[in-house]
């Protein structure tokens, strides 16, 4: 499975939720987005970085999230 991870630069909440993917989850592929690369991300997301997306699903999970929360969203998509 892969995922993006919508975030910016310098937003700690956004290295935490890379640390949480990178350390309980290696397996997953994650695309890293800067959502000021693009004038609709900005719009869509700028208060709610980090945000985890699943491009097939188009389902998100928005921070804050906890390991046991990306866990159950990967868990929900997979098993529908």
């Amino acid at each position: 499975m892969s995922f993006v991870l919508f975030g910016t630069s310098g937003c700690h909440l956004c290295e935490e939720a890379e640390i949480i993917m990178a350390a309980s989850f290696p397996e997953i592929k994650l695309e890293m987005i800067d959502i000021a690369e693009q004038e609709q991300w900005q719009e869509k997301y700028a208060i709610k970085i980090p945000v985890l997306f699943h491009r097939e699903s188009r389902k998100e999970l928005f921070w804050p999230f906890s390991e046991t929360e990306v866990d159950e969203f990967i868990r929900a998509i997979k098993f529908g």
